[in-house]
């Protein structure tokens, strides 16, 4: 028997995205028009990507809890709920979403024109309740000021980290993803000095090595971001997380994209970040970054939706 074909999840990390959250409508024709566009996405992909075969198009589609229980009533993943919002020193808000397109390239054309494609497909059955155009900020960089993704997984441990394996064999090769958009207050930011900014993330601003454990405080972001297994054993996710902004309403931000294998590891992560560990000690770069959006989304693999009638 193949393997099961995923998603581009692992894609490499380019230099343009856009990110769509959609809900969907009510109605006898929507959840047919959903699954007809799944059958037919790997499709639309090749056609648009075709035009630039060096842009490194790729398109990732996943689904909310509800979504995926109207759609595919069947079969669940064994980890599959919504996104639960966390109250802690800062509050993680859980917001609508039923699907998430993420699409990704060298060139924002191709972001844009497979996002009005299937936009013509599905803007009958369902609302766009969030979009965010991302870009790549010089050196991989924030608008924070700092690398984002040195700590992402490299070669085999990325399918072992992002790919749901033999836990849920039904679903195998599929992955989970949870999204969040943050707003940063810059001026507060960049009025800190860069010695307090480096401890908060827990790296050297300018070459991005990471300080040493002597020197690094225990709520620093990268601190409270690293967890491990029962057995000591680092678990990992997959970061894609882009820049975006606009400068007439002075509003500035990180979309925060993590592929895992199980919602499980982003959670523990959260948590660590927005309560603390131990409580209260939280993350102090959520003093100056605030998310606004929360969801969770299953991924199936390639083949599931190039088979769905």
């Amino acid at each position: 028997m193949s393997s099961p074909v995923p998603q581009p999840v692992a894609a490499p990390l380019s230099r343009a995205a856009i990110f769509l959250t959609l809900t969907l409508g009510d109605g006898p024709d929507v959840d047919k028009t959903v699954r007809a566009l799944c059958a037919d996405l790997s499709g639309i992909k090749r056609a648009v990507g075709f035009r630039d075969l060096h842009g490194a198009l790729s398109c990732v589609m996943g689904f909310g809890d509800a979504a995926w229980r109207r759609l595919f009533p069947d079969a669940t993943p064994k980890d599959l709920h919504a996104f639960r919002p966390i109250d802690g020193v800062h509050h993680a808000p859980a917001t609508p979403g039923d699907i998430l397109l993420h699409l990704r390239a060298t060139r924002m054309d191709l972001c844009f024109e497979i996002a009005a494609q299937l936009m013509e497909r599905l803007g009958g059955v369902s609302r766009v309740v969030d979009e965010v155009h991302g870009f790549k900020y010089f050196d991989d960089r924030d608008l924070i000021g700092f690398v984002d993704g040195t700590e992402n997984p490299t070669g085999p441990a990325i399918d072992a980290s992002v790919l749901i394996g033999n836990e849920d064999p039904g679903f195998a090769g599929g992955s989970w993803v949870i999204t969040q958009k943050y707003l940063h207050d810059l001026p507060a930011w960049n009025a800190l000095p860069v010695e307090t900014q480096e401890k908060i993330i827990g790296r050297r601003k300018l070459s991005d090595i990471e300080l040493l454990d002597d020197v690094k405080p225990s709520y620093a972001h990268n601190a409270l971001t690293s967890i491990s297994d029962e057995h000591g054993n680092p678990l990992q996710i997959l970061r894609d997380n882009m820049p975006f902004g606009e400068i007439g309403r002075g509003e500035f931000g990180t979309f925060f994209i993590g592929y895992a294998r199980a919602p499980g590891t982003i959670e523990r992560m959260l948590d660590n970040m927005f309560i603390g560990n131990p409580p209260g000690n939280h993350d102090r770069l959520l003093d100056f970054s605030r998310a606004v959006t929360g969801n969770l989304y299953f991924v199936p693999t390639a083949d599931f939706l190039d088979a769905v009638g």
